[in-house]
């Protein structure tokens, strides 16, 4: 697994010239702007727009599309095209629940079957750039960009050290729930973002050990905060494009 594996990509990166991993970096392009708020819930997508955007043909914009429907992240209508699905809080509250217990999996699995060694350079990696991170009294907005692409890896990385493809591709579906992703960091305040880089910490600590309970246990509480803190942002303010 590599960093750029792990790493969401935006729309302004130059897409990749291979008819596979052009289809794949176009999912991915459109899929994370979805996510992160840059698409709007009910903003219609239009195909000749993204192919000029993103510098591609409208073959792989409207695979992509399509994809992103089946994934259950855009609505489809005839005669209309494509739209960012909206989520209602409840729909966003389960899609945690769910995540809670699919990721809590991954970790138990991870601990249970060995950190590769690829996984394992990646999370270690991560947690020391967090460190780092954390360092600073206060985030700006470089700092939390880097935490979320810290935030991503670290999740992503037990997921692959899981290797169980259909656990992954469950895990996937309950991110396609905008705020539900671990692309998304709920909270930016400099104390949420400590504890739950510390849980990060703590559930590498349990899967090097092969404690497969603890990790599991682990990583469930720490979802189960975040959509604590969700449900707090949901019913009292609007989130944030990037303080999520």
């Amino acid at each position: 697994m590599t960093e750029a594996a792990l790493r969401p990509q935006s729309l302004s990166e130059p897409i990749e010239d291979t008819a596979v991993t052009r289809s794949l970096s176009v999912t991915d392009r459109i899929r994370t702007a979805v996510l992160s708020g840059e698409f709007e819930p009910g903003t219609r997508l239009h195909e000749v727009r993204l192919s000029e955007r993103l510098g591609v043909s409208r073959t792989p914009i409207r695979s992509a599309l399509q994809s992103l429907a089946s994934e259950g992240m855009l609505d489809y209508t005839p005669n209309r095209g494509y739209s960012v699905r909206r989520f209602s809080t409840s729909e966003i509250v389960d899609a945690y629940e769910i995540r809670a217990v699919m990721e809590a999996l991954a970790a138990r699995f991870a601990a249970e079957r060995g950190l590769p060694e690829a996984e394992r350079a990646a999370i270690e990696r991560v947690l020391a750039e967090g460190d780092v991170i954390l360092a600073n009294a206060e985030l700006g907005e470089d700092e939390r960009l880097a935490y979320s692409a810290v935030n991503a890896t670290f999740h992503e990385a037990i997921h692959s050290a899981a290797r169980c493809r259909m656990l992954g591709d469950m895990i996937r579906v309950c991110h396609s729930v905008p705020h539900s992703s671990h692309r998304n960091v709920i909270s930016f305040e400099h104390m949420d973002v400590r504890r739950r880089h510390d849980d990060h910490h703590r559930i590498y600590d349990a899967i090097l050990a092969c404690d497969a309970y603890r990790a599991e246990m682990l990583m469930r509480e720490h979802v189960a905060s975040v959509k604590t803190s969700l449900v707090r942002a949901l019913s009292g303010r609007p989130l944030s494009r990037r303080g999520r």
